[in-house]
């Protein structure tokens, strides 16, 4: 009779219920941890979603905003990239043109943010160089992401993603916080 019951307590949500609702209380109480590439997908939806909203808004005011939180995003990420990504890419794969493909990406990428960052909407160009930013950012995350890519090489190799995603993570929180932008990487 004590068998039956456990048997029935196990089918009907007893035991393993209990367990399987403490994991899950435990996983949302902590950060949820991202390899590196999840975590760097993130940052290109998270710039996309600003970009279209940016293209959509008639508001100056609205469009500054957006265009500050674009910069911002941009350089961090571009800054965790070049500081913690691409060198162990490099490391782990050789694949040197796409390290430098990138590289160069990232510098076209930092001027327009520049000239973004010291100008405002009122500027005639405004609104052009967010554009031309949103095209080169399109094509860099493209480059990134696609089949044979600098992230589908990444994964193809010996890279500790996970890890990688953790000090990633680590260096994204200490620069949005405020410490360490104004580097070579900003």
């Amino acid at each position: 009779m004590a068998k039956r019951k456990k048997q029935s307590a196990k089918r009907s949500g007893g035991k393993s219920s209990r367990a399987k609702s403490t994991s899950t209380r435990r996983r949302s109480a902590a950060p949820a941890q991202q390899d590196a590439i999840a975590l760097l997908k993130a940052d290109h939806r998270q710039v996309e979603e600003w970009f279209e909203q940016f293209e959509s808004s008639r508001s100056e005011g609205k469009k500054q905003n957006l265009a500050a939180c674009i910069c911002q995003a941009l350089k961090v990420h571009t800054q965790i990239e070049e500081e913690i990504f691409y060198p162990a890419f490099l490391e782990a794969t050789e694949e040197e043109d796409i390290h430098h493909e990138a590289a160069v990406e990232h510098d076209g990428a930092k001027k327009l943010i520049a000239a973004i960052e010291g100008s405002g909407p009122s500027d005639d160009y405004y609104d052009a160089r967010v554009k031309v930013l949103s095209e080169m950012i399109k094509h860099h995350v493209n480059e990134e992401e696609k089949r044979d890519g600098m992230f589908a090489k990444a994964r193809q190799s010996e890279m500790d993603l996970e890890a990688l995603g953790q000090t990633l993570a680590a260096r994204k929180a200490e620069l949005m916080s405020g410490g360490g932008m104004g580097g070579e990487g900003s």
